[in-house]
């Protein structure tokens, strides 16, 4: 179980090093990239191996990857022009 975790925070730490890399200019700082993309593995492995329960190495993996790379999208920012709308003050 410990190579189990220790597997899924390095493929957290990968996908946000390939994320930071290739979307840099899309991305907030690079520390909280790389602790969202290992929270989102662990926690994903945590999720699976819950549901699946022991046994499922490669599956769990396989989870941790789908819920890191779901938690690094979420810190996408829009491309393009930046364009800044104010909000309407609430009556």
């Amino acid at each position: 179980m410990m190579l189990e975790v220790v597997g899924s925070a390095l493929l957290g730490v990968a996908l946000s090093w390939a994320a930071a890399s290739r979307l840099s200019h899309r991305l907030p700082a690079r520390p909280l990239v790389f602790c969202t993309g290992v929270a989102g593995a662990l926690f994903g492995d945590f999720v699976t191996h819950s549901a699946l329960g022991p046994g499922t190495v490669v599956v769990s993996l396989l989870g941790a990857a789908i819920v890191a790379a779901a938690s690094l999208s979420l810190l996408l920012r829009p491309a393009g022009r930046h364009l800044r709308r104010r909000s309407i003050p609430a009556a």
